[in-house]
């Protein structure tokens, strides 16, 4: 028989926030695949726990090498629990490898419910929480991090992101410059940890708080772009929006059409939008007599 993947759910920062079977299932593993082992024995001394499994490195720049080895375990019986740093495996951290390896090879995969840094941001945000989308890291790089936000622009959806705190002034101004100022969001630091902060407000506003250094664990809330309707967009406004699927890799003609029908405007008068800006780029601004 096939072992068992269990994917651990693990306290985003106070400790007695662990669910009880965690313990249970840390001291039943055959084999404990550790984003960081030193953590790990740091929580099971926490909670009490004696484990007895043989204890794995598994992080992002082994994750790929290690994956094999620890499929083999399960298909070979073994009971193998896999856990991060903080809150679920797979979910902006390690273990989407293993958890594809382990569907393939048809191995059980099941989960230790636990804290949530997505969910509790959400739920203190004090933005719309009926939908939402979960962006996880923005890219590093000033270029593809704004491409990514123009991708999002018009989402409805409130947006949920994770970000390293050195980073966080900067891509709250990118935010608030593409997104718009006036856009409400919710920094979350420290969640649930003994100087958690919750900063509400404009993204302007707390692009400037950030501007002087924020410290710890950040999960940033933003909520979604508002309704339009036909008679609110512009031209420029239409082109903009094409551009945007350009960039993400549609052709002209599939933007336009697309576009099209997330508006309710006639194609015809999108594609001409996007002509006349095109024709205004060739020429240039007209020269004055």
């Amino acid at each position: 028989m096939t072992g068992t993947l269990v994917l651990a759910g693990t306290p985003i920062g106070d400790v007695a926030d662990a669910p009880p079977r965690l313990a249970a299932e840390l001291a039943a593993a055959e084999v404990i695949a550790a984003e960081d082992t030193r953590r790990l024995r740091r929580l099971t001394q926490a909670l009490g726990v004696h484990t007895t499994g043989r204890v794995v490195s598994y992080f992002e720049g082994n994750e790929a090498a290690r994956t094999p080895e620890l499929a083999d375990a399960l298909e070979g019986g073994a009971r193998v629990l896999l856990v991060t740093d903080a809150g679920m495996p797979s979910v902006s951290d390690p273990g989407y490898r293993l958890v594809a390896a382990a569907v393939e090879r048809g191995i059980k995969v099941t989960a230790v419910p636990g804290p949530s840094a997505v969910l509790t941001a959400l739920a203190v945000s004090g933005l719309p929480v009926d939908r939402f989308c979960f962006e996880g890291f923005l890219p590093r790089k000033p270029g593809e991090r704004r491409s990514r936000l123009r991708e999002v622009a018009d989402e409805r959806r409130t947006l949920v992101y994770f970000e390293a705190p050195h980073r966080l002034d900067d891509t709250l101004a990118a935010m608030s410059e593409i997104l718009g100022a006036d856009r409400r969001g919710a920094v979350c630091r420290e969640l649930t940890k003994t100087y958690e902060e919750v900063r509400r407000g404009p993204l302007a506003e707390l692009a400037a708080w950030a501007a002087d250094g924020v410290r710890g664990e950040i999960t940033i809330v933003v909520e979604g772009a508002p309704e339009t309707g036909p008679q609110d967009l512009g031209p420029d406004e239409l082109v903009r929006r094409v551009q945007v699927r350009e960039e993400a890799g549609e052709r002209r003609k599939e933007a336009i059409a697309a576009v099209a029908a997330e508006t309710g405007l006639p194609k015809r008068e999108v594609f001409d939008a996007v002509v006349a800006a095109k024709n205004a780029a060739r020429t240039g601004p007209a020269e004055g007599k």
